[in-house]
């Protein structure tokens, strides 16, 4: 069994079985239909994945793999805050008309910011100090900006990463404000799981441990029905991960960069509606 379908199976039978409903609340997300999207909930669940054990991706469904990577490498590598610059139609209800999401997820991370040791993004000031201040405790990131958040279409959900090294070790905890179990929990963890692995790489570290912290971990109301019927699933082993060792430079990563090898997993038939 793979253990990221452990997690995931066991994170939502918890919320199913003793999560708070807000159904007595006037809640911001609805339907495409115009229903509010309300949901049953957990609050501060906290996950923790060994990258050096097994790749953390479901297999009681299928995760997008690739999608998922060509996303985080339109916020971290890219920096863009532009669904044009993206291969996947994900973010097209947050986009203006000229695809802008505001100023919000990749924007965040290109923005300056002056140090001592000269300007830096919040990317490339974390690439300095992995080479030259792996001891630092102050190497993580932040992109929930209060004074451009009337600028973002939505407010960052997975809004911090905080990078530790421990020996020659590189670990990592995501903070996350808002977690959609189903479209996004697992979409996340292994998207972060290849960026802390791709941050190792290119500083000369092992991929330990990601830590997952969600503040308000949900399961809609419409998307119930499918979650019981795919955490009654039997999982398979999961698949093997492979990235790239050539890669020196972070800004050289691309999509195919990275492949799975016998990735297994339970087809999912049902339509996924998505919140707005």
């Amino acid at each position: 069994m793979s253990k990221a379908d452990r997690i995931f199976i066991e994170n939502c039978r918890e919320i199913l079985a003793h999560g708070a409903w807000d159904t007595d609340l006037a809640v911001r997300p609805h339907w495409e239909d115009g229903t509010p999207a309300h949901t049953v909930k957990k609050f501060g669940i906290v996950n923790r994945y060994n990258l050096q054990e097994e790749f953390p991706i479901l297999t009681i469904r299928r995760t997008a793999f690739k999608s998922c990577i060509d996303e985080i490498l339109w916020i971290w590598q890219k920096k863009s805050n532009n669904v044009r610059d993206l291969h996947s139609h994900i973010w097209d209800s947050w986009a203006d008309e000229a695809g802008s999401i505001g100023k919000a997820y990749g924007y965040q991370l290109g923005v300056k910011h002056k140090y001592r040791e000269g300007e830096f993004d919040q990317v490339d000031r974390v690439l300095y100090d992995l080479k030259h201040n792996p001891a630092s405790r102050r190497i993580l990131t932040n992109i929930y900006n209060f004074a451009d958040l009337h600028e973002m279409h939505l407010y960052p959900c997975a809004y911090s990463m905080t990078f530790n090294v421990t020996g020659d070790t590189l670990n990592g905890i995501l903070n996350q404000r808002s977690q959609d179990m189903l479209t996004a929990n697992n979409w996340n963890v292994v998207q972060y799981s290849v960026l802390l692995m791709m941050f190792a790489q290119v500083s000369g570290l092992k991929a330990g441990e990601l830590v997952h912290v969600i503040a308000d971990a949900h399961i809609y109301d419409r998307h119930v029905p499918i979650v019981e019927e795919i955490i009654k699933r039997a999982p398979y082993s999961a698949p093997k991960f492979k990235m790239d060792g050539d890669v020196c430079s972070f800004y050289d990563f691309t999509v195919d960069s990275f492949s799975l090898e016998n990735y297994e997993y339970h087809p999912l038939d049902a339509k996924i509606p998505v919140a707005i």
